[in-house]
Parts: structure tokens; C-alpha cells; sequence
């Protein structure tokens, strides 16, 4: 018996071949998966901590200091180019007594681009925000922001409100971090009123540049913006018709900035 082994087939080596090429495809695909998992962790492990006052532990989920291109923008009065402009805004953000902030994001559309280093996801959300205000600090603001009577000898605001999240993420040392962030607020309403009605009185709130309210609902205003929005959003109004934005991503080869 001879003790060499016979070469492969041509249709050995054809099978070889396909095989090794369905191994690859197969790999790739569950690397996309997984990917697209550990994007929705991340965004909803966001949401959990500021659902709880607890932003300084947001800062880590974000691209490292002094990554290229890093963005947010939560209104129309302007957008934060820098790491330290957009981590401001995490930092020191106080848990008043009384408070309570529910986001709860929804139908996700995920896309990781193919070369696999960045990827994009755009979301739904509905929620809750109230908190009771000192009766001073209320008259600064109109009387349709807060409900009828008092709590505890204070004002109290207690709204729903819809908004719409684009996010770009970015692969960086083997781990998915926030890259480009943008809120888009879609509407509001405070819980006794309808959002149609209240979406006439509120067109102008986008515009200024309040970042939440704080102790005794105090407003807390956003630091200065690095640069003007190039893009306006404006939320619900009944004289107005709802328009596709953000665009849901799609399936793409390396990174484009679509969410300006």
C-alpha cells in the first residue's frame, strides 16, 4: 500500500472552497449580530442611568478625549463639537427630591457598517418627565406648564413627551462607544392637557437653550454651544405635517454622516 496521500479532487477542492467562503459569511454575520447587540446595551444602559440621575457614569460610554468628530445636540441652540463641551453636559447634574425622569426608547433600527467600524441607530421614544417646583421659581414660567393645585406647598409639572434619538457609533479599542448624538423632540404635553393644543402654545421651547430643571425646579441652561446647528428641528405643531427624520439607517459599506 503506498503511503502517499492523493491529491484533492477538483470537486474536493471546489467544496473546500465554498466551505471555507460560508465559514467566513457565517462568522461575519454573527460578528454583525453580536455587534448590533452590544449597540443596543449600550444606548439603553445610557437611558437607565439618566432615567436615574446618574450621568457621570454616561461619560464612559462615550468616545475617549480627543476622538475626531465627536458631536451632540439636544436643541436648536447650537451643538457641542468638543469631548469636554459634550461631557458638560453630564457632568454635575443634580437629583432633586421629587423628580422623576422615565425614557423608555423603542423600535431600534440598527445598521453596522461593513468594514465594521462604526455603526448607526436611530430610535423611538415615549416617557414621562415631573418634578415639583418652588412657587417663586414657577413664576418665571408660563402658568400651562404645571398642573392645577400643589404638593408639598409647590407647583408641580408633570408631562408626557415623545422625542426621536440618531446616534453614530464608533468601534474604538475593541468596544462600541456614543460617537455623534442627536435628540430630536417630537412632542410634548403636560398631563392634563392634550399634545395638539399644547403643541400651539410650545413651538418656540426648542429654540432656547434650557438643559433641565434642577433643585426646587429651577432651570438649568445648556453651556455655550461650539457652533450654530446647521439644521432646525421643530417639534409637533397642528399647522404643520411630520416628515421622515431622521432617515432609519441603511445597510452601508464605511461611515457617512447622515444625521446632521
Amino acid at each position: 500500500m503506498s503511503d502517499t496521500i492523493a491529491e484533492p479532487t477538483a470537486a474536493l477542492r471546489e467544496e473546500l472552497a465554498a466551505l471555507r467562503e460560508e465559514l467566513a459569511q457565517t462568522r461575519s454575520l454573527a460578528r454583525r449580530a453580536a455587534d448590533r447587540g452590544d449597540i443596543e446595551n449600550l444606548f439603553s444602559r445610557y437611558m437607565y442611568l439618566h432615567n436615574a440621575f446618574q450621568d457621570e457614569r454616561i461619560i464612559p460610554l462615550w468616545v475617549k478625549e480627543g476622538t475626531e468628530g465627536i458631536r451632540a445636540r439636544y436643541t436648536n441652540a447650537g451643538q457641542y463639537t468638543t469631548w469636554e463641551s459634550v461631557t458638560r453636559y453630564h457632568r454635575d447634574r443634580p437629583s432633586p427630591v421629587g423628580k422623576l425622569i422615565l425614557h423608555a426608547t423603542t423600535t431600534p433600527v440598527i445598521e453596522v457598517a461593513g468594514d465594521g467600524e462604526t455603526a448607526k441607530g436611530v430610535w423611538l421614544m415615549a416617557g414621562t418627565e415631573s418634578g415639583l417646583t418652588d412657587p417663586e421659581v414657577a413664576k418665571n414660567s408660563p402658568d400651562y406648564m404645571y398642573s392645577p393645585g400643589e404638593v408639598q406647598g409647590k407647583k408641580v409639572w408633570a408631562h408626557w413627551v415623545w422625542c426621536k434619538y440618531a446616534i453614530d457609533f464608533l468601534r474604538q479599542d475593541g468596544e462600541w462607544k456614543i460617537w455623534k448624538f442627536r435628540c430630536y423632540e417630537l412632542a410634548r404635553a403636560p398631563f392634563e392637557e392634550n399634545w395638539v393644543s399644547f403643541g400651539e402654545k410650545n413651538q418656540d421651547a426648542f429654540d432656547l437653550d434650557l438643559m433641565y430643571f434642577g433643585d426646587d425646579g429651577k432651570p438649568v441652561f445648556m453651556p455655550p454651544a461650539d457652533e450654530p446647528v446647521p439644521s432646525e428641528n421643530h417639534p409637533y405643531s397642528p399647522s404643520t405635517v411630520q416628515k421622515l427624520e431622521p432617515e432609519p439607517p441603511v445597510p452601508h459599506d464605511t461611515f457617512a454622516d447622515t444625521f446632521k
